[in-house]
């Protein structure tokens, strides 16, 4: 476990790490939803284009799942991460729709280590994904648990 490139000590204030980009298939649109969220928008393009949403669109929770792949793949995967005790918040701040392509960053807001675990540290981090014209269609903050280098090996 000690070879991640990303430990506790790595992620302070500031950092910022890319999470590469999704585009996103109406395929996958339709397919989540008719298992997770049957809600027209989500399942037919006309319902979608005559919905507030514009168009064949990701459910909100299609979005979280889609972020959490992609942080998966450009930085957890990759690191010392013990998981998460919750999030502070989600914000859907745009319709994801059929065609898009989602680009997504992560940024270290804060970080202290655990009063009750050695080698154990708390990290708070703000991540946002974009559309393809730039747009911020998605953001969440939450603490993550990171081990240290030394308790990672």
């Amino acid at each position: 476990m000690g070879s991640q490139k990303w430990a506790y000590e790595d992620l302070t204030a500031g950092t910022s790490i890319s999470l590469g980009s999704k585009l996103v298939t109406a395929e996958e649109v339709i397919e989540f939803a008719s298992e997770f969220d049957f809600q027209p928008m989500h399942l037919d393009e006309e319902a979608g284009n005559a919905s507030i949403l514009g168009g064949l669109s990701a459910s909100g929770w299609h979005t979280c799942c889609m972020f959490m792949r992609m942080l998966c793949d450009g930085f957890l995967l990759d690191s010392t991460s013990q998981g998460s005790p919750g999030i502070e918040y989600a914000k859907w701040k745009k319709p994801v729709l059929a065609g898009d392509v989602l680009t997504g960053q992560c940024t270290v807001v804060d970080k202290r280590t655990s009063s009750s675990r050695a080698g154990l540290g708390f990290v708070k981090i703000r991540s946002e994904l974009y559309n393809q014209r730039g747009e911020q269609v998605f953001e969440l903050e939450n603490t993550a648990m990171f081990l240290t280098r030394e308790a990672a090996r």
